[in-house]
């Protein structure tokens, strides 16, 4: 696989730490050193020497500061550690790295040789809880910039104004690396070279985001704790070419290495009705739209394939509906959630009330024995060790499913399970840390998928989880915390009235300016989840971000879906097919060729082909689709601003799609 950046400009450049090369020339590909025989592991006074691909990487182990020596000079792969890890005892060397313990903290660390990279894991072996505040990166005068894995993927130039000023909401976060990211890792890069940072050990640590002297830098924050289960931490550390996807396609390899990679051609396999999500764009469907001739309304107007969802209300799609959507060749599901947990005398959503004590028993319990408050304080949240202990005599979930199905939905959209905040659960009756929170998750949606061959798919879904979903709902959408506050002012976003269109998912609104900059920038976007993913589950924006939803970014968006061959989300109801059913369609028809050829394809090719970054381009496969989406006003070899051209394989022509035009 190979990624490259031909434009090197900031936010082309992607990788990296903190890198540093002073007073070297860049000329040649850091991979070169890759043609020399691999050193040896050697220690020298409290220096460690470790090869890795690219270079050979020296460990301090007074202070963690670790840097690579490379055909292109010499690369900082992080600063010293932030808060001192103690003082270090004698190396012990091993068959491929080295090992040695800070007494005083009770930490052991063992750094390593593994597939290329540099694998540093420290043990905690005290009593006590700690933190450590390592790697540092970023720290380097020539980083340019710096990969995040928010929703979709963002390459941020360390030094933009924008991203280091308080509009941006980045300068001074902590992200839990766990729940706040779409993958566990980030990156820097320096013109054609940079860094690759994963962290299989993401329970347990933070991600610090700071501005100095008006660049972004970012410090790993791993708490070691025995009552959380978190007194392992692991981190790998690559070079790379400076590619801003490189980091992902580091993680990719990282996956299928460790067999943790997922396939959409597997997937479809086993569950055939999978197959039926190539080719669909997604819609949350209301009032008539949820009815057996609003779906053969849409089936009329040319659109081959859909996801078709319903929320958990009081009128949910009837068997009828289900078999027209069927026969459509439409994929059909409803909205639950495992997650909440309320008084069924006082709910305010039929998926919040569960027989016998479900509620408030299941609750999760917080230190101070109290419930852990659910979805918008209402109720709790539900303990997902509660249910694996009841469910193989109670059936609370499978009688749920069961229920939620019966009128034939081949479906399933779980809310929250593979996104979202891991709970420790303190409670006596199931007490859990929150590694077991995902395990149980993963468990219970890979009965979802496996046992019950629905065709699955969960919010925002973390990378953890790619194995057993078939689509989600939410990880192509980096989200800025504005959206939450512009969403709660109902005047302008709209409310849950009327009931067969609400104006929450219904009611154009404009996002606020930093918001939409942060989120919608196409110059700042980059394919990092696709990258990783994109052949092993079928990614889209937030529901309640239907493409009609935000007018301002229409054309963005649509650029950015048919540039990364992924799915446009949509809410259909009332008379949103009279008004803006033949765009749906017309955008549907020249997506679903193009994703039918590649979405079980890898994203193999991204790169920036202009300056200002606003022309990219991405290959899938060997060939099999290539797409130039121009986000800018100028021409770019005769594609015009505002449009996509798409190849496939055998193609004569490119096909064009400029969606401002597809409605006049």
């Amino acid at each position: 696989m190979h990624f490259n950046n031909p434009s090197r400009t900031a936010r082309a450049a992607a990788v990296a730490l903190a890198v540093t090369i002073p007073c070297v020339t860049l000329a040649t590909p850091v991979h070169a050193a890759d043609r020399k025989p691999a050193q040896a592991v050697r220690v020298h006074d409290r220096l460690v020497d470790i090869p890795l691909k690219g270079g050979t990487a020296t460990v301090d182990t007074a202070t963690l500061r670790v840097s690579a020596r490379t055909a292109r000079g010499t690369v900082e792969l992080s600063a010293p550690a932030a808060n001192a890890p103690g003082t270090p005892g004698a190396v012990t060397t091993t068959a491929d790295g080295a090992r040695w313990t800070y007494g005083d903290t009770g930490l052991t660390v063992t750094a390593r040789a593994d597939r290329g990279r540099l694998l540093v894991s420290v043990r905690s072996t005290g009593t006590a809880d700690r933190t450590l505040k390592w790697p540092v990166t970023g720290t380097g005068s020539t980083a340019s910039a710096l990969q995040l894995p928010r929703g979709e993927g963002l390459s941020l130039p360390v030094a933009d104004a924008f991203w280091n000023g308080p509009d941006a909401g980045l300068a001074g976060s902590d992200i839990a690396m766990d729940s706040q990211l779409s993958l566990p890792l980030w990156g820097y890069s320096a013109g054609g070279v940079g860094v690759s940072y994963l962290v299989p050990t993401d329970i347990g640590t933070t991600l610090k985001v700071t501005s100095e002297q008006g660049r972004l830098r970012t410090t790993a924050v791993h708490a070691f704790s025995r009552a959380e289960d978190t007194t392992e931490y692991t981190v790998a550390l690559s070079l790379t070419d400076g590619s801003p996807v490189a980091p992902a396609a580091d993680y990719r390899a990282w996956l299928r290495e460790h067999g943790q990679l997922g396939s959409l051609k597997r997937k479809i396999q086993a569950v055939p009705a999978n197959e039926k999500l190539l080719g669909a764009f997604h819609a949350y469907t209301w009032g008539e739209a949820r009815t057996a001739e609003g779906v053969r309304k849409l089936r009329a107007l040319g659109v081959d394939r859909m996801w078709l969802g319903y929320d958990a209300d009081d009128q949910p799609m009837t068997a009828a509906a289900v078999k027209a959507a069927k026969e459509a060749g439409y994929l059909v599901g409803p909205y639950d959630s495992f997650a909440n947990g309320q008084d069924p005398q006082k709910s305010d959503a039929p998926t919040s009330v569960w027989p016998d004590k479900v509620y408030p028993d299941f609750c999760v319990g917080r230190a101070d024995g109290s419930p852990e408050p659910g979805f918008h304080d209402r109720g709790c949240y539900l303990s997902t060790q509660a249910f694996e202990k009841a469910e193989p005599t109670r059936h609370y979930l499978a009688d749920r499913t069961r229920k939620m199905t019966a009128n034939g939905a081949d479906s399933y959209f779980l809310d929250v399970d593979a996104a979202g905040e891991l709970f420790r659960d303190h409670s006596a009756a199931h007490p859990m840390t929150k590694a077991q929170d995902r395990a149980n998750r993963l468990a219970r949606m890979k009965r979802l998928a496996d046992g019950d061959k629905l065709v699955l798919g969960s919010e925002s879904a973390g990378a953890w989880s790619n194995q057993v979903l078939a689509y989600d709902h939410g990880s192509g959408t980096p989200v800025h915390d504005g959206l939450w506050k512009a969403q709660r002012d109902k005047e302008k976003w709209g409310g849950y009235t009327p009931a067969k269109a609400p104006g929450v998912f219904f009611k154009p609104a404009e996002l606020p300016a930093p918001v939409a900059k942060a989120m919608y920038d196409p110059t700042y976007r980059v394919p990092l989840y696709e990258t990783a993913l994109h052949d092993s589950l079928v990614n889209a924006e937030r529901w309640e971000l239907s493409y009609d939803k935000l007018p301002r970014q229409k054309t963005d968006r649509a650029l950015l879906a048919m540039l990364y061959n992924t799915p446009l989300n949509f809410v259909i109801g009332g008379d949103s097919l009279e008004k803006q059913g033949s765009e749906l369609a017309a955008l549907q028809k020249y997506f679903s060729p193009l994703h039918k050829a590649a979405g079980t394809e890898a994203m193999t090719d991204f790169r920036t082909l202009t300056g200002d970054r606003t022309v990219q381009r991405t290959v899938f496969g060997d060939g099999t689709l290539t797409v130039t989406a121009n986000f800018g006003t100028k021409a770019y070899d005769g594609l015009p601003g505002g449009c996509v051209d798409a190849r496939l394989k055998g193609d004569k022509e490119p096909r064009r799609l400029c969606p401002s035009d597809v409605n006049r």
